[in-house]
């Protein structure tokens, strides 16, 4: 086989992490600010971009699901240490040496990662720093929007490694993304920048890199003023109805709507507002 120099992975601008880095933090943070009504799940191996071992993604999955039962938590803000990436997806240094079986549970595993923060009823949203490739880039879609640092590059180039992608993009970057957009994404593998990801609506607010994480907390904040009841039901509602005929999808909108109707937030909210003060709103009641 050649080894000559080929400049195919350039315009991805990572590599596979260093073998002998000695890695003395938890791969995933977990922070709770706003009072305990804002958890901030950081991807925390940034000499490797962030990349995703299996012990990664199994702590990812329980850190997700930890947050899911508490009911105090009302928004979930996920991002990516230091400044380069978000994440460049799996860990290929780790993959090099995987035997068929090795693979296949670190498939079954990651997809439970992604089911986990895809069901997740919180709402939960990615702050892209940097580099979100492959299955970094399939996490960023599986939360409910995405906002990015004007740096950041979002692409899938599994079919450059022969690989079908397989952590839910081909389902959910067409509906992020024009169909021919997200369909030449896949197939090529070259990334899309930030500008051109807000530009087609994939994301929802360009910041300078420093700002990123302070624009992320206002938003958290603003969700975590809200009635937690109603943004968790109104997030089912779209969930879904996402996808129904127009007259079923509004059905299901209606059963969250009467169902807050009667609600004790709705007394609080309308109450709140009449008083001129701010609304103090119980934790989710389902």
């Amino acid at each position: 086989m050649s080894s000559s120099r080929t400049d195919r992975w350039d315009a991805l601008d990572f590599g596979p992490p260093a073998p002998d880095v000695v890695e003395t933090e938890a791969p995933v943070l977990l922070d709770y600010v706003a009072d305990g009504r804002v958890a901030v799940i950081t991807l925390n191996r940034p000499h490797a971009d962030n990349a995703i071992t299996t012990g990664m993604g199994a702590l990812l999955t329980e850190t997700v699901e930890t947050i899911a039962v508490q009911t105090a938590i009302r928004v979930v803000v996920l991002t990516g240490a230091g400044d380069r990436a978000f994440s460049v997806g799996s860990d290929l240094r780790q993959r090099k040496s995987m035997t068929k079986e090795d693979w296949l549970r670190q498939r079954q595993a990651f997809d439970r990662t992604l089911y986990t923060v895809r069901q997740l009823r919180k709402p939960i949203f990615a702050a892209v720093n940097g580099i979100a490739y492959g299955g970094g880039c399939e996490l960023a879609q599986s939360t409910d929007f995405i906002i990015a640092s004007e740096t950041a590059t979002f692409g899938q180039p599994e079919a450059m490694l022969g690989l079908a992608a397989g952590g839910g993009s081909p389902a959910l970057l067409p509906r992020l993304l024009p169909r021919g957009k997200a369909l030449q994404m896949l197939m090529t593998g070259d990334p899309v920048t930030a500008q051109e990801a807000h530009r087609l609506g994939m994301v929802n607010e360009l910041h300078a890199p420093d700002d990123l994480m302070s624009a992320a907390r206002r938003i958290a904040d603003t969700i975590a003023s809200n009635s937690p009841t109603a943004v968790q039901s109104v997030k089912r509602a779209v969930h879904l109805g996402e996808g129904q005929p127009i007259e079923q999808a509004i059905a299901i909108m209606m059963d969250a709507h009467w169902r807050s109707a009667v609600h004790p937030d709705r007394v609080e909210g309308i109450g709140a507002f009449n008083d001129g003060r701010d609304p103090t709103f119980d934790d989710a009641d389902f």
